[in-house]
């Protein structure tokens, strides 16, 4: 048997170590931001809410995520991923528990709004966390398998939630919606003690790497951040990512990107009630495989664009299929019970299948505070469709009693985006040569 090379082992090493961990944490953070999805199909009617009420409240957690992102990614880089992502998730948990004592459409919305307060440090501090331990050549496969948490918690949510709603009734004085938030939200502060006790920040205080491992990543990261310098400059002060209109661009381009998520996220259990079943349980049966799709789909999509080092057209082209799945949506009218599952599918995985390759955009160019600033910068405005987005839904639902409109308006979204993503992620020759990433870095993309 051929010995594995010392640097494959090496990243093979850190990836057993850290992605199975941050992933079941993922699991979690998303589970715990959209079960509200599930929440509603008895919440809405128990508390009198309108659909335009319904996706207000969804959409507040994205405006509490958005004014925090990026100061949570600079205390991130100063107290290390361990001592500030543990105390993050304990408090989601414990405002997502809250959830249970929801009385009207206040308490909604202050609670939602918390939420994406407490929680907006996670995602974007795990995807600067990835960069103290992965050059680039590597990181799209990676952000992919840590991403795919986000499909897997919607095959797990789909019948635990279903089973919830439908096997609890007025337990302990609890309605099921309410037994929903208390069961779910308890694992993310038991998960939040665990990441205190096993995270570490960085290679170097890596006790479970030999001296020889922690040299490989420290090498491959400073030839990285040396061929960023020569190649122009990377920007490596803070204020340098808001100054970089390409990184306003990729702002554009995940907005998008996020109005088809998030629309399917808070809304494909009504979507399934409307056009496939009435049955909790058998509603989160059949989200199964939309999510278990996206989930396989986004990991070798990932790892392709790495083999080949393409990231332009894999990032546009799911987020275009995207596009073009929803428009088909509103203008097939009347599709139901399998044809609208598989067309959903479709949807799901195209949109996973581009969140797993765009990261790789970003942390290209960007480094030091800029890195940090620029990522979290991002995601947060990024993730202010996921306000936008169930709200917009919601209000067409109220006002046309129909998903026709809603589907072209996130499918304009998704295909505006593609469009962003070929203009800005212009593919160019040069950077790391070829031989510091053997057969996987064939060139690199200018998002300057």
């Amino acid at each position: 048997m051929t010995p594995m090379d010392p640097r494959a082992a090496t990243y093979r090493k850190v990836t057993l170590r850290l992605i199975p961990f941050l992933f079941a944490c993922y699991i979690l953070a998303y589970l715990d931001r959209v079960n509200v999805g599930f929440a509603k199909l008895q919440m809405q009617s128990d508390l009198g809410m309108s659909e335009t009420v319904y996706g207000m409240g969804a959409g507040l957690f994205f405006i509490g995520y958005f004014l925090l992102e990026v100061p949570a990614n600079l205390i991130l880089r100063r107290l290390g991923a361990r001592r500030w992502l543990g105390p993050i998730m304990i408090a989601w948990g414990l405002v997502s528990v809250s959830m249970m004592f929801v009385t009207g459409a206040t308490s909604f919305y202050v609670l939602r709004f918390l939420l994406g307060v407490v929680e907006s440090g996670f995602f974007p501090g795990v995807m600067l966390y990835l960069t103290f331990w992965y050059p680039h050549d590597r990181r799209a496969g990676i952000v992919g398998m840590f991403m795919s948490a986000n499909p897997i918690s919607g095959v797990l949510a789909g019948p635990i939630s279903g089973w919830i709603l439908s096997g609890t009734h007025n337990l302990g004085m609890l309605r099921p919606w309410q037994v929903l938030f208390l069961v779910e939200g308890l694992p993310s502060v038991v998960a939040g003690i665990a990441t205190l006790l096993y995270l570490v920040d960085s290679p170097a205080q890596a006790r479970w790497l030999n001296t020889s491992e922690r040299a490989i990543i420290s090498s491959d990261l400073e030839r990285e951040e040396k061929a960023k310098r020569t190649e122009g400059g990377s920007p490596h002060r803070f204020l340098d990512a808001f100054r970089s209109g390409k990184v306003w661009l990729l702002c554009l381009a995940y907005f998008g990107i996020q109005m088809g998520n998030y629309a399917l996220a808070f809304w494909l259990p009504q979507i399934l009630k409307d056009t496939f079943s009435g049955d909790p349980w058998r509603i989160g049966l059949a989200s199964m495989i939309p999510w278990g799709t996206a989930a396989i789909a986004m990991i070798v999509y990932g790892h392709h664009s790495d083999r080949t080092g393409e990231r332009r057209w894999h990032a546009a082209l799911g987020i275009g299929i995207a596009g073009v799945t929803l428009a088909l949506g509103g203008g097939l009218p009347g599709i139901t019970g399998w044809t609208g599952v598989a067309l959903v599918t479709c949807t799901t995985a195209a949109l996973m299948c581009t969140q797993s390759v765009f990261w790789s955009l970003p942390t290209a160019v960007l480094s030091g505070a800029a890195a940090a600033a620029g990522i979290a910068w991002i995601n947060s405005v990024g993730n202010l469709a996921g306000y936008l987005s169930p709200f917009l839904v919601g209000r067409i639902r109220d006002v046309s009693g129909t998903m026709t409109w809603a589907y072209f308006a996130l499918g304009a979204s998704c295909l505006v985006a593609s469009m962003v993503l070929l203009a800005v992620a212009r593919p160019r020759t040069g950077g790391i040569p070829p031989e510091t990433a053997p057969g996987v870095f064939q060139h690199r993309m200018d998002v300057r």
